[in-house]
């Protein structure tokens, strides 16, 4: 094989037999596709994947001087300003520890919720954790079993292998915030309905506020349409920065999905590695 056509493995999920995995109705559902139809131990042995293929999504917009390239607009204002620099270190603490104040009153709010019937059948709520001045933030979908059981966000599987991703682009798991669009797991761990999307939305818009991070990264079809548009079909617009109230959106698929369709390692590959220029790029003068 000639060195041209020669792709290096890739440096997420290439070891993943130390990942249990027993959740396999919570993969489904994440995934959209029946449990019959699971085969998540294929993932144990994927092969090195070919070139990526040429039918990326389209960049639209370069978003003007100094945003990322290959922006879509979503509407909104933009990137906005940055956190002021200088001495303000010590404004920055205060801030935080006002945010981290304000996430707690959030998540005592999100305990006592009775907005749609997920409470009464879940054990606790899954509110969502992480670096409460966080510049990046992960929205998944919903709680599964484990999640359920330890009461925080993707810490089974489909956990493990976010945990991988990001790694694998030097990120660390407490710089950045991860929450779900409902906080209390569905029955039989399904897919939440859209109703039940929309009464946990505000919850979500609370966490979203009072974090302010630059970037987010929807994890998935449902948080996809439930922040960036709702006829968003995620196959589509994955690997697309989409910018919306001065947040820079990037979806992708889910982990979850990543344990079944090894077509979608390299893609979600593809677009961490724009969300980690993208924040690199927050860093630049």
């Amino acid at each position: 094989m000639p060195d041209s056509e020669w792709q290096p493995p890739l440096p997420i999920f290439d070891d993943v037999a130390g990942i249990a995995i027993d959740e396999q109705s919570q993969v489904a559902a994440l995934t959209g596709e029946s449990t019959d139809q699971a085969h998540p131990g294929q993932a144990i042995l994927w092969p090195e994947l070919a070139s990526t293929p040429e039918d990326a999504p389209v960049c639209i917009s370069n978003g003007g001087p100094g945003a990322v390239p290959g922006t879509v607009e979503a509407g909104g204002e933009g990137m906005g300003e940055g956190r002021e620099d200088g001495n303000e270190k010590g404004s920055e603490k205060v801030a935080a520890e006002q945010t981290a104040a304000s996430l707690t009153q959030l998540e005592r709010g999100c305990r006592t919720c009775q907005r749609c019937d997920l409470r009464a059948g879940c054990t606790q709520v899954v509110f969502g954790e992480g670096n409460p001045h966080a510049r990046l933030m992960f929205v998944g979908e919903g709680p599964g079993q484990q999640e359920d059981i330890q009461g925080r966000p993707f810490v089974g599987a489909a956990g493990q292998l976010l945990d991988r991703i990001l790694a694998a682009v030097d990120i660390k798991r407490d710089e950045v915030y991860i929450a779900n669009v409902v906080k209390c797991r569905p029955p039989g761990n399904r897919l939440p309905t859209w109703e039940e999307a929309e009464a946990c939305l505000p919850h979500l818009i609370a966490q979203i506020q009072a974090i302010r991070p630059k970037i987010i990264v929807c994890l998935g079809a449902l948080a996809t349409q439930t922040l960036i548009d709702k006829k968003a079909r995620i196959t589509r617009v994955r690997g697309t920065w989409f910018k919306k109230d001065g947040i820079m959106y990037m979806p992708t698929f889910h982990p979850a999905a990543l344990l079944r369709d090894e077509t979608k390692k390299r893609p979600v590959w593809e677009d961490m590695k724009k969300v980690k220029e993208a924040l690199d790029h927050l860093d630049t003068p």
